[in-house]
């Protein structure tokens, strides 16, 4: 029998094996909330949508019920978000006491000036959501009323009468809520320069009774020098 005079092939070299895929970073649920919330204040609740956010992130839904129960989970954890950032400041000054009635004022305005961590697009778009809502209508009026009720509070700690003390804190607070609902925007440093002639202007005696009221200026600790 005649041997096979055929050279033996060498083997193949085997094909490499393809790089892996980088792994997906897992979303957590803050970022889906995070999501979310830029969708709440520019286009509303009614947006806020699992498919929409999913094809966003470029994920399946699935990813979406790793995180939440439900639709209605998500929205809770928005207003949770309002909650800590819109609410907790003005929590926190309901249980101060002993108040010094132009600081007190002061700390009030200071949360919307500052926005840290107060946003005013949150605080107008949970008020647009809560005209859908009978129970978020009576929260967001529950907030209204408390941030009204720490203004009237301010106002009579520096000597106010009561009455003139709600129209003031009225006026106060409707012109900072008129500011968010026109979306007026204003550089920072223009509108801290403005701040101290806001002060006056709220603050200020009223026409008909001159001098009834201490001027910002002439204030020390909530009530006027004597001798003023």
């Amino acid at each position: 029998m005649k041997a096979d005079s055929t050279p033996a092939r060498g083997k193949r070299p085997s094909k490499a094996a393809p790089p892996a895929k980088a792994a997906r970073q897992t979303l957590s649920r803050e970022a889906w909330i995070a999501a979310a919330r830029k969708v709440l204040e520019k286009r509303g609740i009614g947006e806020v949508k699992i498919d929409r956010l999913a094809q966003q992130f470029k994920v399946t839904r699935g990813s979406f019920y790793f995180h939440f129960a439900s639709l209605a989970d998500l929205r809770d954890s928005l207003l949770q978000e309002w909650r800590n950032t819109n609410c907790a400041p003005f929590w926190a000054m309901r249980d101060m006491h002993d108040i010094d009635g132009l600081q007190f004022f002061t700390d009030i305005v200071h949360v919307w000036v500052d926005e840290a961590p107060f946003s005013p697009l949150l605080d107008l778009a949970v008020r647009d959501w809560s005209r859908t809502s009978k129970k978020l209508t009576q929260e967001v009026k529950d907030m209204d009323d408390l941030r009204i009720a720490l203004l009237i509070r301010s106002f009579r700690a520096m000597g106010y009468p009561e009455d003139e003390s709600l129209v003031r804190a009225r006026i106060t607070y409707f012109h900072q809520i008129g500011q968010y609902a026109l979306s007026f925007k204003e550089d920072p440093t223009v509108r801290r320069s403005y701040q101290p002639l806001f002060g006056e202007v709220l603050l200020g005696p009223l026409v008909q009774e001159p001098g009834s009221a201490p001027r910002p200026s002439e204030m020390r600790t909530g009530r006027r020098q004597q001798g003023a």
